[in-house]
């Protein structure tokens, strides 16, 4: 086993999804606080208020969401909202951090809330009691020799700047974003790792009404606007922090061909430049790929780029790349013969190969190394593994003990897998496994499916004494992190 001796091991984890604290501690709501539980099945739904007082639910993505005209966003008296109190890290940092520190954690991918910080955007001016929270966290994680790997954007924007401002279609958002980043850079200045968005891809991902032009174009000009905000605060960090690094984070929508025709290797190289490439290649080289042009056209998209965005673009590539890993898919032309299956953020063609995980995504390991290789012989940079994990359904047995061995060969393959790619040249500089601790679902609101190596006894609808148990996979991952993945058995 070849890990480097400074490797980051580690858990992902987000405000999101694990904090709770919806409305303490000065924070603002941002959208999933208004967001309803779904299944894998159903969709989540935004709830609202009309101006005669009536509620109503309605279709909504993590960045967008269409309200009737007077309607406002607003909690269902008696409706659950799961991300209210999430698995309450709010409360329990310091118990949640000490078992991190347990396993041999030297790293914690989170995320910082933009709406505890800035819970009225800029002229609302800064929270001071958010800020104490997290210097508290962090100086937790120091506390054990944990380095915080901190996201400043996954989600967690406050709801007006979507419903007041228009969100990421309004270029206002760039610099709220900007100072934002600015002042988390500055402030904390414990962190040495940062990064800015959380798969930036989401954006492309997240349109309602696939066949509405305009939801299209949309989605791209949030996407760009993204990019560009992203571009200023990585420039922020390299022109005053040199001794810092900051990277973005892609979502892994990985694709294999589905058979030898050529079209279906073509239709492959073409679904990774769409919908992986489209921004790893932006964020890392510093301008837009040769193919956007034929992306957007396509797409029918018209962009309204300025010799600005060019340079800014330019001057903030990031010095890592992370990624996520969990599965992947096939496409195919020949979709007659072709079964189905889901995915993060999309779903696509079953592989006939590969067992499929509770919710249907293909377990891959060999897909993982194959893809470190592309990505690391396209760039040259370090990669950061920030999330992989399986979310499966965990059972609390009566004598507190939770065994979970399909989650152990889950980790195991994807670390060997791993291993073998750094023996074979890649530069990879971190692992932390998603959902180190339950959470709440970000595509659909659940906790049953849990990917932690810690459970924590709560259920969809809030039930439960929020207690933390180890699983089996805790006292496999600590050997794993103590040993520097020296012991894999």
């Amino acid at each position: 086993m070849s890990f480097p001796k400074n490797f980051l091991w580690g858990g992902d984890i987000s405000a999101n999804q694990a904090e709770g604290g919806w409305n303490e501690g000065g924070k603002s709501p941002n959208m999933t606080d208004y967001q309803l539980g779904g299944t894998k099945d159903t969709p989540r739904m935004a709830t609202y208020q009309m101006e005669d007082g009536s509620y109503g639910k309605t279709e909504a993505s993590i960045e967008n969401v269409n309200l009737p005209e007077g309607a406002k966003l607003a909690c269902i008296p008696g409706e659950f909202y799961p991300n209210h109190k999430a698995t309450d890290f709010y409360h329990h940092y310091k118990e949640d951090i000490a078992l991190f520190a347990e396993m041999g954690f030297k790293a914690l991918n989170l995320t910082l809330s933009w709406a505890r910080i800035y819970p009225q955007g800029i002229k609302g001016g800064v929270n001071q009691e958010g800020v104490d929270f997290y210097h508290l966290v962090f100086q937790e994680c120091k506390k054990y020799g944990i380095e915080p790997l901190v996201h400043l954007y996954k989600y967690d924007m406050p709801a007006f700047y979507i419903t007041e401002m228009n969100g990421w279609l309004n270029r206002e958002l760039i610099d709220e974003f900007y100072q934002f980043g600015q002042f988390a850079i500055d402030e904390f200045s414990e962190v040495i790792y940062w990064s800015t968005f959380n798969e930036i891809n989401v954006a492309q991902f997240t349109i309602i009404d696939e066949s509405d032009p305009k939801q299209v174009q949309d989605a791209y000009v949030r996407l760009h606007n993204q990019l560009i905000a992203s571009g200023k605060v990585v420039k922020y960090l390299h022109d005053h922090y040199s001794e810092k690094k900051i990277g973005c984070m892609v979502a892994g929508i990985f694709t294999h061909p589905y058979t030898c025709d050529p079209k279906d290797q073509a239709l492959n190289q073409k679904s990774m430049q769409d919908k992986f490439y489209y921004c790893a290649d932006t964020f890392v080289r510093g301008h837009y790929p040769s193919y956007a042009k034929r992306l957007w056209k396509e797409l029918g998209i018209e962009m309204n780029i300025s010799e600005e965005d060019v340079k800014i673009l330019k001057e903030g590539k990031v010095d890592f790349l992370e990624f996520s890993y969990y599965f992947t898919n096939l496409v195919t032309i020949h979709n007659e013969d072709a079964e189905m299956i889901g995915g993060n953020l999309i779903g696509g063609v079953k592989n006939p190969y590969l067992e499929v995980s509770d919710w249907g995504w293909a377990k891959d390991p060999d897909g993982l190394k194959f893809f470190l290789h592309e990505m690391y012989d396209r760039y040259q940079i370090p990669l950061m593994n920030c999330e992989n994990g399986l979310g499966a359904i965990d059972v609390l047995e009566e004598d507190g003990t939770i065994h979970d061995p399909y989650r152990i060969d889950y980790h195991r393959s994807h670390i060997k897998a791993m291993s073998d790619a750094i023996d074979e040249g890649v530069d990879l500089m971190g692992y932390t496994t998603w959902g180190c601790i339950d959470l709440v679902s970000a595509g659909t609101g659940e906790i049953r499916k849990r990917y932690g190596f810690i459970y924590v006894d709560v259920d969809d609808y809030g039930n439960g004494t929020y207690k933390r148990y180890k699983k089996d996979s805790f006292a496999y991952y600590q050997k794993v992190c103590q040993s520097n993945g020296g012991d894999l058995n």
